[in-house]
């Protein structure tokens, strides 16, 4: 078992209810490209996930909008990774980065997000939009393993 159990419960916030996120099974679910979106609001709730998305995760549309989007975050991912992601986002700037996630069977994918703010007409941060791309197998493996070394100092 990852961590503790109330680390793996998430709170979708409309409505109520709890989704145990699963044990991580060392299985790959190829990501084949196509376009697979996500947007959040500013604490990165979602707020609207396509299809692509919820078919590659497994979770229903019920389940994804009003969730923390970090519901398919892979235990392999350290959390300096995403710190620093939000710094470059929540300072309105576009990010980009190599990750490991999850889907909800257990099992891993691999991908390239993108991340930029929506504005409202007065330039204010209304939310995030993100986008994922197939990965460069060299660079993917590259940061999975900078992963593990980080994931050992937290």
């Amino acid at each position: 078992m990852y961590g503790d159990t109330m680390s793996r419960i998430i709170k979708n916030i409309l409505t109520g209810n709890e989704i145990e996120k699963p044990e991580p099974i060392d299985m790959r679910v190829p990501f084949d490209g196509g376009v697979m979106i996500t947007e959040t609001d500013t604490a990165g709730i979602i707020t609207y996930a396509n299809r692509k998305f919820r078919e590659l995760t497994g979770y229903t549309k019920e389940e994804l909008i009003g969730s923390p989007h970090n519901i398919n975050r892979h235990p392999d991912m350290p959390k300096i990774a995403f710190k620093g992601m939000w710094e470059i986002i929540k300072g309105g700037e576009y990010w980009e980065g190599l990750v490991k996630n999850m889907t909800s069977e257990g099992k891993y994918y691999l991908v390239v997000v993108w991340i930029k703010p929506k504005l409202d007409s007065d330039g204010n941060i209304i939310g995030y939009i993100a986008g994922r791309k197939v990965p460069d197998t060299e660079a993917m493996q590259a940061a999975l393993e900078k992963y593990k070394m980080l994931k050992l100092d937290e």
